[in-house]
Parts: structure tokens; sequence; C-alpha cells
């Protein structure tokens, strides 16, 4: 009875104490997620904060900005426990911390942002873990400033164009918009690494209007705009009416069966017009995902080549109507040039690159795309064999592949497209020799003589 008893006396306090020693001095400090992916702090800037501790919770968090001897405190906040032998009630807290560094009295430059956060765990005299976070980081309120280094902008509709400017400091993004189409700026070019490059479009679609100019966005979100000197002309494109045969029907449709919902209800006529318009916005989003990686080099040099001894099928920008049984059942615009030689003809790179893209794209037939350096690129479709790889690079004149029909090509040719970023152009500013001198060498290579 006795042993029993002392047993049980041991039971009491040995509980209670394993308890305390593991439950209520546990030693797992808080975590702290600062969500900053660059040390630099501008104008304004709101900085998501998130504090956790799963264990005994969130006593307090001290956060505050430090620099030369100044302390402005971004938050300070105490968070509620349960009774004494209880915890935390949080576990997880997030904050939005706003700064403004110059309504706080800081000063461009570095500086420190420190924060302190505290748990409900008894070790060190009930004062808790600490978890202390410094990170230094760039005090920039500054909006880079814009130099222009090439001088007349003479663009078509259609056309393609090239401006050369400086930036005052690195900025992750710059660029020309031509109304809301955005078209990056490169560096690399130039031994001056904040010398940018855009090539930039303006749309067929896009009247001469529009505003266009320049905007970078520094670090610390920083932003400019400016304006620089330009004249865009107007264009009219040829127009064609295209009439679709059941026989070209009957030739082409079973090849998109595998793209196609199979109905047996749905006649070839509604078939093609799923793949003229369904599939065709399909092909352009695949585009624009293969052009939206580019490379920081300038491959090409000189005119683009045309393919050799071919005859102009079509045009770009042609506005097709199509034209079936008598009644005009679609509308699509042709972005590019059909060349049409002798049948399975050798394609040629029409300049130097790298392949960015190869395989088969819908009413393209088998594709080849070719990245030129800072947003460049030419396509060729409708082959009926491919020759390269993806990552290969090619000179002008490499034979790529064989023309052909595959895809919504009614015989044998060669569909060539330009692309500037993400907007086909007219290829026949890139195959005239004077045209790349007037408005894009000549440019280049002023800026490279004013470096030297």
């Amino acid at each position: 009875m006795k042993s029993r008893l002392i047993t049980l006396l041991c039971i009491l306090i040995i509980l209670p104490v394993g308890w305390m020693l593991v439950v209520k001095l546990e030693s797992e400090v808080p975590s702290i997620r600062l969500a900053l992916s660059q040390p630099f702090i501008g104008k304004k800037q709101s900085i998501p904060v998130e504090v956790f501790d799963s264990k005994s919770g969130i006593r307090s968090v001290w956060i505050g900005l430090l620099q030369s001897g100044k302390e402005v405190v971004l938050l300070r906040k105490e968070f509620p426990g349960e009774v004494f032998i209880g915890g935390g009630k949080e576990k997880q807290a997030t904050f939005n911390i706003e700064i403004e560094p110059k309504e706080m009295g800081m000063n461009d430059g570095k500086a420190m942002l420190r924060m302190v956060v505290r748990d409900f765990s008894w070790r060190k005299w009930w004062s808790g873990n600490r978890a202390y976070l410094e990170k230094e980081v760039t005090i920039d309120t500054t909006s880079p400033q814009i130099d222009f280094l090439s001088r007349a902008h003479n663009v078509s509709q259609g056309g393609s164009g090239l401006v050369i400017y400086r930036l005052s400091e690195s900025c992750p993004t710059s660029g020309v918009y031509v109304g809301e189409k955005f078209f990056p700026g490169h560096t690399g070019n130039f031994k001056d690494t904040n010398i940018v490059v855009s090539f930039f479009a303006l749309a067929y679609n896009q009247e001469p209007v529009v505003k266009i100019y320049v905007e970078a966005t520094d670090f610390s979100g920083n932003n400019s705009r400016a304006g620089f000197p330009y004249y865009l002309k107007k264009k009219t494109f040829n127009k064609a009416l295209l009439e679709i045969s059941d026989k070209f029907l009957n030739w082409k449709m079973p090849e998109f069966d595998d793209v196609v919902e199979h109905d047996s209800h749905l006649s070839n006529s509604d078939k093609f017009l799923k793949i003229n318009h369904e599939l065709r916005l399909a092909n352009h989003r695949k585009i624009v995902e293969v052009v939206r990686n580019t490379d920081k080099k300038l491959y090409w040099n000189g005119a683009f080549m045309r393919l050799p001894k071919s005859e102009r099928k079509a045009g770009y920008a042609e506005h097709r109507r199509y034209k079936y049984k008598g009644r005009i059942i679609d509308r699509q615009v042709h972005l590019g040039i059909d060349l049409a030689s002798v049948a399975h003809s050798p394609i040629p790179a029409a300049n130097n690159g790298k392949v960015a893209f190869r395989g088969n794209l819908g009413i393209y037939g088998n594709t080849v795309i070719i990245d030129h350096g800072f947003g460049l690129f030419s396509s060729y479709s409708h082959l009926s064999g491919i020759d390269v790889t993806v990552g290969k690079v090619v000179s002008k004149g490499d034979i790529i592949g064989r023309s052909g029909s595959t895809g919504l090509a009614g015989g044998d040719h060669l569909h060539f497209g330009m692309l500037v970023h993400d907007t086909f152009v007219n290829p026949v500013e890139w195959w005239d020799a004077s045209w790349i001198k007037n408005n894009i060498s000549t440019k280049i290579d002023s800026v490279r003589s004013y470096e030297n």
C-alpha cells in the first residue's frame, strides 16, 4: 500500500514536470518569412511578412527600419495568450508593412530592416524563444532617367522599328509601348550595360495615331516614361477571296482529326471553321509562348534571305474572305508571305540564328521558328520535312527543311513570317538591305562607334 502511494506521488510529480519540460519549455524558435524579392525599397512599398510558431504560439512581433543611427518602428504588436498554462492563441500571422522612406525621414542609401519575433515558451525566464532577422536594403526613391541615343524612327503599319536608349541605372524591366502592346528592351549588345536596344512594331491593325513611348522600372519599383520622335505611315493591305471546295475539305480535314473533336454530325465545312478559327487562335498562343524567350545576342547580319527562285502567292496582312457554296463563311488575316518554287524545295534559313521551335503547328503544319536575338524571329511553315533540331545554331542559307503542303495549305509552298516579339511584321522590310541599313544597322553602328 505504501509503495503504491509513493508510486502515485511520483507519477503526480513526474507528469507535470515532464509536461513542463517537453511542452512549456520547448526550444523551437518562431519562423519569419519575408517576401522581398529584391533588396530595394522605393518611394512607397508594401512588404508582406508572415510569422509562424506551431508550438507555443506567437507572443510579439517587432519590425523596424534603421539608417545612420535612426530607427523607425514599422510594426509593434503583442498577441494574447491563453490561461497561464496554455500558450499563444495565434500560431500564424500575416502583415503588409507599408514603407514610405521620405515620409519617415529616411534618405536614399543603405538601411537595415530588422525583425524580432517571440513566442510563449517558458524558456529564458518566461521571455520565450526569439527569432531575429536582419536584411540589408537599399532605399531608392529616384526614378530612372532615359536618354535616347537613336534619332529617326520611321515605321509603317505592319512594319518594324528600333530604338536605342541609355538608362541612368540598371532596370529589370524597360521597353517600348506601342499603344497597349509592350516590346521589351534588351541589354548586352554594347559595352555599357545600361544601353538598351528595343525592336518594336506597329501591327497591321494599329492606326498610325497610336502613342509610342519608352517605359523603365528600376529594382525599387520607381517608374519613368519618355517619348521619342517618330513618324508612322499608314498602309493599305490587299484583300482576297478564297473559294473553299469540297475537294479541298475532303483532302485536308482528315489531317486535323486528332485536334478537332470527333463528331459524326459535324460537316467538313464546320470542321474547317473550327480549325480556321479556334485552332488558329491556339496556334498563335503557342507561337507567343515560343517567342517569349529570346537570346540576348544579335545573331543576324545584313538582309534576310528570300526563298530562291520563288514566286509570291500571297502577301502580308492580306485580308481574306472564305467562300463556300456561294456564301462567305469566315474572315481571317494572313500574317506572312507565301512563296512557291518547285515541290519539296530546299528551305534556307533567312539569316543566322538559333532554332527555337520545330514541329507541327496546326494550321501552319510542320513549322520551324528561328530566334535571331533580341526578340526578332523568323518562321517557316507548311514544310514537308524538317532538317534541324531545337537549339541548333544555323547560318544564313543553311537548309532547315523542305517546302510542302502540311497544315491548311492548298498546295506546295513556304509560308514565311517575321516576328518582332509577339507581333507578325512585314517580311519585305527585312529582305531589303537598304531598309535595314537606314532603320537598324546605322543606329547600332552609330552607338557602337560612340562607345569606342
